[in-house]
Order: structure tokens, then C-alpha cells, then sequence
């Protein structure tokens, strides 16, 4: 039995680059754009943000002006935002992280991914039917019944959130009932590394993915565990929040996806997550780009003296002054009133200068401080509050 989901998992790289510019052009025809000669000119697209999606699905619901085909179902996910759901074979990608996470056709998989309205649910079942395995629809709560439920029926595989499975496991141990759990794959939260080893205590293997309602499975966790291998569905940038410019190698930004899957083309999607890419080929053998997994959040709109000062608008203080390489926001308390300090990463420069352009791109006056090229942190902020409300 091969040890991985399909061949796409070992193509080299100019192999994969030749058939994702393929399908991503294909995908482009859709938009009525033209092709693009690379994988590089993707940069050149525009962004397309939640709040954009969810403005189209307003004025034209429920998917707004994106082309949408062979839809089977309709999910709703807060916002609202709406999307489709496919049946053909792991529409979603799921099954490849539950391939990777060890799971295979003789599992019986208990999923307890919430089948109501959003589509983790059906992600992970499809996922699962895509393998051979058979799944046990259990959703979220009702933790006495999944417990004796797992155990009559001897379920195998875990999917869920990393934590609901502890919650599971101790229901049935209080019940006097032996469970025969043997992996796991997770999603929807943090799988801290004390959580993990518990499970590996308890002789389960439990790894990661990370997806969203939109786009699927995103990257996933193999048994090497060194960060997260980028799925073969989908094409990955890193770029600097509030822009659609992508980062220095090895440098923390936001995800930015695009889809390959034919039904629903979305190009440039930005999740508003925070990853970087970690360099070379997982020792598992697979040989597509990894990142580092979910490293916070790229939205960090905050209020500072009433005013909200957004990414957007510190990328663009940083494309008024050439020399300037990064700047960072910082948010303090100084008494009863907020203060606002802007770190200027740069070679020199003139403080009054950086100060007036603050004014006028942050509509906020606010200290500057220029620090040395390097010293910023490399954590995909650009804006930090430090305030405390306690």
C-alpha cells in the first residue's frame, strides 16, 4: 500500500508548475481574463478579501458574480457567507490530510465535524468516502452517545476539532468502555503540543490540517511533522498584510490561496491567516511547498484614538518612502489616552519627514522611532496593540 494519497504528491516542481498554470488558466478563462505566461504573473491579479466576497453575495447572492457550476450544496457559514459544495470525488481535498494522517479504506471514521449548515461536515465525509472508509456522521455533541457509539461500532479514525477528541476519550473511560482509536486527523483550532502527546499516550497519531469553508483543505501535516505540505489543489503565496505583494523568502505574512478545483474558481483569496514558507521538501518524500501552519491572524484593524488604522494603510506608508523596508504600528495606553508609536525600519531618514507622511496616510499624528534594517520582529505584524482593559 503506497504511502501516499495519488501521484501528484511526488511530481517535481516544474512538473507541477506546468499543470497548475494549466488548470489556473483554465480557471482564468472562467473570469473571461487572459492567460498568464506563469505562476509568477499570479501576483499581478488583484486580492479578492472576505469582506469583498461577501459584498458580491449581497448584491447577487448567493455567490455573488463567481463562477459557480455543478453545485450539489449550499452552506452557510457566519457572515453569511455562502458556498457551494460539490459530490464529485473529495471535492473539498480532505481526504488527501486523512491519507497523509494515516487513515486508510479498513478505518471506520467517527467525524465530528458539524454537519449543520457550514461544510466541515461534508468536507471530512467526503474526504473519507474518497479513501473507501466508513464514516460514522456523529457531528459535534451529545458526547455519551459518541462514546457508545464508537465503541459499539469500533470506530478506528477520528476527525474533529483537536480538543473534542480528550472530551470523547475521557466520557468513555468514565463509561467503563474501551475505545479503539488509532489516528486522527484535526482541524478548526490549535493542536497544542501537550494535546498531542496525550493522544500519542493513548496510542493515537493525531496531525493537522488547515482549510477554510471556502477554499477546502489548504496544507496538512504528514508524519514527518515538520511544518504543513501545501495541497496539491491549490496554489499558495505569502504576502504582506493589506497588499497582494508577496514577502521575502522565509518571511511571516498572510495567506493568500487560489483554487483549482473546477466547480469553483476563486483566485487570489485571501484568508486573513498569517503562515511563512519553510524552505526545502518534507522528509516524507512529498514534494510540494510547506509552510509553517497557522501563525495568527492578518487582520489586525485596530482603533487607536478613535480612528481605525488598518494594514492597508501602514503598506501603504511603507510604498510613500523607498528606503523604508517595514514598519510596524504600536498601539499603548499612556494614563486614560491612547498613544500610537510607528517603528521605521530603514537606514536613516528623517523623523519629521516619516512623521508627516504618518499623518497623512494614518490620519494620526503619532511618535516615530526609525530602527535599525533586521530588527523588526518576523511575525506578519504591522500592527501590535499593546493596551491592556483589565
Amino acid at each position: 500500500m503506497s504511502q501516499y494519497f495519488d501521484d501528484l504528491e511526488t511530481r517535481s516542481a516544474d512538473q507541477r508548475a506546468a499543470e497548475q498554470l494549466q488548470a489556473l488558466n483554465g480557471q482564468l478563462e472562467k473570469y473571461g481574463l487572459a492567460s498568464l505566461p506563469d505562476l509568477a504573473a499570479l501576483v499581478g491579479l488583484p486580492v479578492l478579501r472576505k469582506s469583498d466576497l461577501g459584498a458580491r453575495q449581497k448584491a447577487q447572492p448567493p455567490f455573488g458574480s463567481l463562477p459557480v457550476s455543478n453545485v450539489a450544496h449550499y452552506f452557510q457559514s457566519p457572515g453569511p457567507i455562502y458556498e457551494p459544495g460539490g459530490i464529485s470525488r473529495d471535492w473539498w481535498r480532505s481526504g488527501r490530510a486523512m491519507y497523509a494522517a494515516g487513515i486508510r479504506a479498513n478505518d471506520i471514521v467517527q467525524n465530528c465535524f458539524s454537519y449543520h449548515l457550514t461544510p466541515a461536515g461534508m468536507m471530512f465525509e467526503t474526504g473519507a468516502r474518497a479513501i473507501g472508509c466508513a464514516v460514522l456522521p456523529a457531528g459535534t455533541g451529545q458526547t455519551e452517545l459518541q462514546a457508545q457509539a464508537a465503541h459499539d461500532i469500533g470506530c478506528t479514525a477520528y476527525t474533529g476539532t483537536p480538543d473534542y477528541l480528550k472530551i470523547i476519550l475521557d466520557k468513555a473511560e468514565e463509561m467503563g468502555l474501551p475505545l479503539g482509536f488509532s489516528k486522527a486527523a484535526v482541524g478548526g483550532g490549535a493542536l497544542f503540543p501537550t494535546l498531542r502527546q496525550e493522544y500519542a499516550d493513548r496510542g493515537i497519531q493525531c496531525l493537522q490540517g488547515y482549510g477554510t469553508a471556502d477554499l477546502g483543505s489548504i496544507a496538512y501535516e504528514s508524519p514527518a511533522m515538520e511544518g504543513m505540505i501545501v495541497d496539491e489543489g491549490v496554489i499558495v503565496e505569502i504576502v504582506t498584510p493589506g497588499t497582494g505583494d508577496p514577502v521575502a523568502p522565509g518571511e511571516v505574512g498572510e495567506v493568500v490561496v487560489t483554487t483549482l478545483n473546477p466547480d469553483y474558481a476563486l483566485i487570489r483569496f485571501a484568508t486573513g491567516d498569517l503562515s511563512a514558507v519553510l524552505p526545502g521538501a518534507s522528509p516524507c518524500g512529498r514534494t510540494n511547498m510547506r509552510i509553517k501552519g497557522w501563525m495568527g491572524r492578518a487582520d489586525q484593524t485596530t482603533k487607536i484614538k478613535g480612528m481605525f488604522v488598518r494594514p492597508e494603510q501602514v503598506a501603504a506608508l511603507v510604498a510613500k518612502h523607498t528606503e523604508i523596508a517595514k514598519a510596524r504600528v504600536i498601539a499603548g495606553r499612556d494614563g486614560e489616552m491612547d498613544t500610537m508609536t510607528v517603528q521605521i525600519e530603514a537606514a536613516g531618514g528623517d523623523a519629521a519627514v516619516y512623521a508627516k507622511s504618518v499623518s497623512e496616510v494614518l490620519k494620526l499624528k503619532g511618535q516615530i522611532e526609525i530602527v535599525a534594517p533586521g530588527s523588526l520582529p518576523n511575525d506578519g505584524k504591522v500592527i501590535e496593540d499593546t493596551r491592556t482593559y483589565d
